[in-house]
């Protein structure tokens, strides 16, 4: 079960996810995040992954999806609190090369 919150901080919309990123948590991150996208119009996202104990290719090919789009506008994806098992997969995935990883919330909103 994914928990995803968002929010919108500095214009940023930030997006606060905890739980099993999976096929079930992907839809759900996927409309969530979409609907606060139109709504803003924002460029930035930052995810804070610091409940993530588990994701999966669809939880990752919904955060490339996000990628996608934003970059596209010029914007840029800021990862925050990768738990160590999540940090593998990103590295495995490549992702590691392609967002910006922070230690904190703040320090990310500080890089924009």
């Amino acid at each position: 079960m994914l928990k995803v919150v968002t929010f919108m901080k500095q214009g940023v919309l930030v997006v606060r996810l905890e739980g099993e990123f999976d096929v079930c948590g992907a839809n759900e991150f996927r409309t969530l995040v979409d609907e606060a996208l139109e709504t803003t119009g924002t460029k930035y996202i930052l995810l804070n992954m610091q409940g993530i104990t588990f994701i999966d290719s669809s939880g990752l090919g919904v955060i490339l999806g996000r990628y996608k789009q934003i970059t596209q506008l010029g914007g840029k994806i800021l990862v925050v609190h990768l738990e160590p098992q999540v940090q593998r997969i990103f590295e495995l995935a490549g992702l590691m090369k392609i967002f910006e990883i922070h230690e904190s919330e703040d320090q990310a909103l500080e890089q924009l």
